[in-house]
């Protein structure tokens, strides 16, 4: 399997699309973010759970097995290079000019939502705002503790895309023979027992502990999920019998991890609130959440290689370039657009298609300009040159953002 995997590239792109709704959809929830509606209610915390335990686990292992096509055309150093070259720039660009808006309005929500009298003693928090950013002297802080400056916020993924490029290098020797052994472990019913088996005990181990806080010095859980994960997919990306595998479970998978996400709903948005729960519960239903998001993403595999494993065409090739520059800007967008869209008081229901709308627009409009201009092209996530050569290597080493 040499050639370009179109599957994976249609499940890299559908899993980035789903999660930008999912932000869209934070803005509306009564779980915590950067701004909030202020109507927001748990009407759609069932549907946001459908997707919430796998489609950034789905996005390392899709990142790995890019790696895989990547590392197999070019030296250690060179793929070092690559990888160092395509995600530095966005980060530094994330971090120092998308990501301070989110910032700058989330401190804004924090002193609307004080009494004026005490927002009023907090006036000059927001003076000389990208200074205090940059140089971490804001003192933005509450009972909740303090708002930490320079920040990636959602360009964690890429912080720790990088993390694990750099640990693969020596690995790599060792990754290209594990296939063989791997498909043992994973053989029949295995394929869904074996990994969903290892999920369940980090979740159960080590998330209470270190908990999931995208700071990639103390994110441990994750890391160990995540590149574990990303290991996987180098191993398994030019693995025939793998994702015959999927797809010859995919109809099985994706009725158990409907089971489960359904189990979660019952538990966390029917049944009434259980302050303490008692610590055999909760490694069930932690169980029941890694069960849910392996089997959805063997679904996910399976149906995309089954149906998309030959859908190429100019839609796919276009989506393949702009869904990075995408992930990239479509956060700055829906918090300062939802800051605004909020006060208007619109109805729900043309509030929150614009919302999407509005995203969609901007994250073309970015993308457009980053494509267009080419000393904005590294910047966005994109080669900095696209001659008939490079194009055709982009076009056979995949996409690993």
């Amino acid at each position: 399997m040499t050639e370009r995997r179109y599957d994976l590239d249609w499940l890299r792109i559908i899993a980035f699309a789903l999660l930008i709704l999912y932000h869209c959809g934070m803005f509306y929830v009564t779980w915590d973010w950067h701004v909030k509606s202020s109507r927001a209610s748990d009407a759609i915390e069932p549907l946001m759970r459908l997707t919430n335990p796998w489609r950034l686990t789905l996005l390392f292992l899709v990142a790995g097995a890019a790696s895989r096509f990547m590392a197999d055309k070019m030296s250690a150093r060179k793929f070092t290079g690559a990888r160092m070259g395509r995600l530095w720039p966005p980060l530094l660009l994330a971090v120092f000019v998308l990501v301070p808006p989110q910032s700058y309005y989330e401190i804004v929500e924090a002193l609307q939502a004080l009494p004026p009298a005490l927002a009023a003693q907090y006036s000059f928090a927001l003076d000389n705002f990208y200074v205090k950013y940059v140089t971490a002297s804001g003192n933005w802080c509450d009972e909740d503790g303090c708002l930490a400056t320079p920040t990636y916020n959602h360009m964690w993924f890429v912080a720790y895309l990088i993390l694990y490029a750099l640990a693969l290098i020596p690995l790599l020797p060792l990754l290209r023979r594990i296939p063989k052994a791997v498909s043992v472990l994973i053989a029949g019913p295995f394929l869904i027992i074996t990994p969903w088996l290892i999920m369940a005990a980090l979740r159960i181990t080590l998330f209470p502990i270190f908990g999931e806080s995208h700071d990639f010095r103390e994110d441990w859980y994750l890391h160990v999920l995540y590149f574990s994960v990303f290991l996987f997919g180098f191993a398994i990306a030019k693995a025939d019998w793998f994702f015959e595998r999927c797809v010859r479970l995919r109809g099985i998978a994706l009725s158990i991890a409907i089971a489960c996400w359904m189990t979660l709903v019952v538990y966390f948005d029917v049944l009434p609130d259980v302050d303490d729960p008692p610590e055999w519960l909760l490694a069930i239903l932690r169980s029941v959440r890694e069960l849910d998001a392996w089997c959805a993403i063997i679904a996910a595999i399976g149906f995309a290689h089954k149906h998309l494993r030959h859908a190429d065409g100019p839609v796919r090739r276009l989506l393949t370039h702009a869904i990075f520059p995408f992930y990239l800007i479509h956060q700055t967008i829906i918090v300062v657009a939802g800051h605004y869209l909020d006060e208007l008081r619109l109805p729900l229901a043309v509030e929150a298609p614009l919302l999407i709308g509005v995203t969609a627009l901007g994250c073309w409009l970015f993308f457009e300009l980053g494509r267009r201009v080419p000393v904005l092209r590294v910047w966005v996530g994109l080669p900095s040159k696209m001659t008939p050569a490079r194009a055709k290597a982009t076009e056979l080493a995949g996409e690993a953002a």
